[in-house]
């Protein structure tokens, strides 16, 4: 068997890049911004949140994805009375061929490569714990059997950041098993007349697969080997250090922030930036790219104190700050 750095050079894993992000623009009106941060959780081996208002193609850009990847694809409508059962599976009584009964393991819909988990907020805090074996160990355990995951695996979750009421707010355990968090923002008057023209007319988008989940494997252990300089290793560690008060220069941080980014945040900024490294075709992770990653890394890992709430603060504001006065390059 080949070597995946010898299959996938910086050069073809930029060409297939550029091909997944032209594909899903088929369907996707804009937002280059978000669907290239999706693509980069997805070559970073990670689990994604997307945020934003309802009507905004959250749903369809996932869907676009799958069918660009040639990935098995699962949805997975979050309910208040969606119990933990109806995403992992469970054991059914049936009888056997020689008369006998016994317990057979129906799968649930999380036994997919790319699962949508549609309004995550909106089911209990008991289903939504249901993933996070899921997403940390990529298996599923019911009744002391463990069940492995298809490879690859990833969880895209999507929440409205407006709606509050019949919501959960996801703990701080599970935000931190994204890898990254996605706002999706509103579109642009140009955009949005691209869009009523694409969505009112007779023809629909029929997108084709670019790459499937074996290629995408392989992509991902090209974009493990990308070296990192030890000084850029040095000043992420750094930035996951300030973002905790009392240990911090930022203003921002010693009075809004009550705790800051874990070592996952870290990692997610590495990851990330040699994916990002890898888009635009080079074989060498600099500064510029953990600038790049840094927000959709970090802004769900920063949870603020009631000060910071009722300063209306925005986490990106504080990651905005602590790139500007951190001792970069």
């Amino acid at each position: 068997m080949s070597n995946p750095i010898e299959t996938f050079t910086p050069e073809a894993f930029h060409e297939t890049a550029a091909a997944l992000r032209a594909e899903i623009g088929k369907a996707i009106v804009g937002q280059e911004d978000v669907i290239r941060h999706v693509l980069i959780g997805i070559l970073s081996n990670g689990h994604l949140l997307l945020e934003g208002v309802p009507g905004l193609g959250k749903t369809m850009l996932i869907r676009s994805l799958g069918r660009a990847l040639d990935l098995a694809f699962s949805r997975i409508q979050f309910t208040p009375d969606l119990m933990p059962a109806d995403i992992t599976g469970t054991e059914i009584m049936e009888e056997r061929e020689d008369g006998r009964r016994g317990f057979r393991f129906q799968r649930g819909p999380v036994f997919a490569n790319l699962v949508l988990a549609d309004e995550i907020n909106r089911a209990t805090p008991k289903t939504q714990s249901a993933l996070l074996e899921a997403m940390q160990e990529r298996t599923v355990t019911v009744a002391n059997t463990t069940y492995p995951l298809p490879a690859p695996f990833f969880v895209l979750a999507t929440q409205n950041p407006i709606e509050q009421e019949g919501t959960y707010p996801l703990p701080e355990a599970q935000l931190d098993r994204f890898l990254f968090k996605v706002n999706v923002p509103f579109p642009s008057a140009g955009d949005l007349t691209e869009i009523l023209n694409r969505t009112t007319g007779e023809a629909e988008p029929s997108l084709r697969p670019v790459a499937d989940g074996a290629q995408l494997i392989a992509m991902q252990a090209v974009a493990r080997q990308i070296p990192v300089p030890t000084a850029v290793t040095d000043y992420v560690s750094r930035l996951i250090v300030a973002t905790h008060p009392g240990q911090s220069a930022s203003r921002l941080v010693n009075e809004y922030v009550r705790y800051g980014a874990s070592p996952r945040g870290g990692q997610a900024i590495v990851l990330g930036a040699k994916v990002t490294a890898l888009f635009d075709g080079r074989y060498n992770v600099s500064f510029d790219d953990i600038a790049a990653v840094a927000p959709a890394a970090l802004r769900h890992r920063l949870l603020l104190n009631f000060e910071g709430q009722a300063a209306a603060i925005s986490p990106d504001a504080i990651i905005t700050d602590l790139l500007t006065i951190l001792p970069g390059p």
